[in-house]
């Protein structure tokens, strides 16, 4: 499959509002963690008859809880807790792009799952190459790193059950939607 890339760039102002409310941000990507940790699993059970699903997402949850178990104690250290669930606006309109029948359900669920791995890429990238030089930096560098990587799992699988043309039309046609709900978005010290 031809490089992709995302089609809406970050802007500078959403980095400022982190930056800003650092302990926020900190706060929702814990929250990030577990929810990607709760796709997997939910992938993994609704496609159980797919060994390399099976497999790939019971890694791929184990690595979203560590990650979360890993800012959660970044969390604790400055005193602060999780808090409840918020719905998160980017998720929720995104997934109200998934196509109904088993194969484009099946179809759509890995490749937004790749964008939305995709998206935290980019902005954990952002955060880390604002972060002064320390341990959070190389953290975030570190989760930077393992997004991209999900993102190529989740993409790749796709590629193992569809035609590289109908993996490629549809994940054209999820980078447009998922740029105007970006484009949209508020900007917060949020990872959405």
């Amino acid at each position: 499959m031809a490089n992709w890339t995302l089609r809406f760039a970050t802007p500078a102002a959403w980095v400022d509002a982190v930056m800003g409310d650092f302990n926020s941000f900190l706060i929702d990507h814990a929250t990030a963690e577990k929810k990607a940790a709760g796709m997997a699993i939910s992938i993994l059970s609704h496609y159980h008859d797919k060994m390399d699903v099976v497999a790939a997402m019971a890694d791929l949850a184990a690595e979203e809880m560590m990650h979360f178990k890993e800012v959660v104690k970044l969390l604790h250290t400055r005193g602060l807790n999780t808090l409840p669930d918020q719905k998160d606006e980017y998720i929720n309109n995104f997934r109200k792009h998934i196509r109904n029948g088993r194969d484009e359900y099946f179809l759509d669920r890995l490749l937004i799952g790749g964008v939305i791995e995709a998206r935290g890429a980019e902005r954990f990238g952002l955060i880390a190459n604002t972060l002064p030089e320390g341990s959070l930096k190389g953290f975030y560098r570190g989760i930077t790193r393992t997004e991209h990587r999900h993102e190529d799992l989740l993409i790749d699988l796709a590629r193992n059950y569809f035609a590289e043309d109908v993996v490629c039309k549809r994940l054209d046609e999820l980078l447009d939607i998922e740029a105007e709900i970006c484009a949209a978005l508020p900007i917060k010290a949020a990872l959405h």
